[in-house]
């Protein structure tokens, strides 16, 4: 039987550049998706997986992070003592339980495979999962929950994939298939941001990952690669070369890059018209919109 994904690192090191001049005092990571920061929808698909210990791998200026996930006793007993017993609930689901959740310096920014060889000491011998807050997953069964039930099947190293258009594959990692089963791909070669000439599919690697220790060994070689980075594909197809099993996994639901400010209006949106209490007036707001746009034509 094989061991359960309960670790996932977080790597939130980044110092949000294109958020700036928002993210000069505001981690991105808690920047706001309709009620919601970015790391709480990260948060809430890891406990659909079956995640219990959290690893973030965080920098300095991003104490907001840490604060978020602790306790707020004051406004807790405010909240109580006004009878708002809904948004109590909803503020206690924010909290984690002490011992569940730790913190790792990355020191310098070496890339997202250092960012995750950070973590290595708390990872042990055992699989664990990698989210990246950036890419919010809109879907019916949250995307690492698919995976892990994937991986149980499988085994091996697992990656996240959706196919991309040619023309934008090379701000991806892309995947050489060996067998294409629909959801579930064998891979037999990783290639990180190659031209659209030279990429050999249009299935891209997006921010999830469930992965064997072997590959925080891999990475212990501190290779750099693409950007002069320490790249975790890399590690990745090195487990290829190594004779073990790598998959990718065409998972069901709609992605969205928040780490650019299109992706990040294109998920609120998407995300406001999910909600009851929201889709009506905001539907009403955009068809008003879209008449004027189209009456200025």
């Amino acid at each position: 039987m094989r061991n359960k994904v309960t670790k996932a690192i977080f790597p939130v090191a980044g110092l949000g550049t294109r958020f700036l001049p928002a993210t000069k005092s505001v981690p991105k990571e808690i920047m706001t998706l309709v009620d919601r920061p970015l790391i709480q929808y990260a948060i809430d698909e890891a406990r659909a997986a079956g995640i219990k210990e959290f690893i973030f791998v965080t920098s300095r200026g991003k104490s907001a992070l840490e604060d978020y996930f602790d306790h707020a006793p004051e406004l807790e007993t405010a909240l109580r003592k006004a009878g708002k017993t809904e948004l109590l609930q909803i503020l206690k689901n924010t909290n984690m339980e002490s011992g569940a959740i730790a913190y790792i310096r990355q020191h310098k920014a070496l890339g997202l495979g250092h960012a995750v060889w950070c973590a290595r000491r708390l990872i042990g011998d055992e699989p664990f999962a990698v989210i990246l807050p950036d890419d919010v997953i809109a879907a019916e069964q949250p995307c690492l929950q698919q995976m892990t039930e994937a991986y149980e099947e499988t085994g091996g190293a697992m990656v996240a994939a959706m196919d991309v258009p040619r023309e934008r594959i090379g701000s991806y990692g892309v995947l050489d298939l060996e067998d294409d089963k629909g959801d579930l791909v064998k891979v037999r070669g990783m290639v990180e941001k190659p031209t659209p000439d030279q990429a050999p599919s249009n299935l891209a690697v997006i921010g999830r990952y469930i992965l064997t220790p072997d590959v925080l060994k891999n990475l212990n070689r501190m290779k750099q690669g693409s950007g002069n980075e320490i790249q975790l594909t890399d590690a990745i197809a090195d487990e290829i070369a190594q004779g073990r099993d790598v998959y990718g996994y065409r998972f069901r639901g709609q992605r969205f890059d928040c780490g650019s400010k299109a992706g990040f209006l294109q998920a609120t949106v998407a995300f406001g018209l999910a909600r009851d209490d929201l889709r009506e007036d905001l539907l009403r707001y955009l068809h008003e919109l879209v008449s004027v746009e189209k009456a200025a034509q």
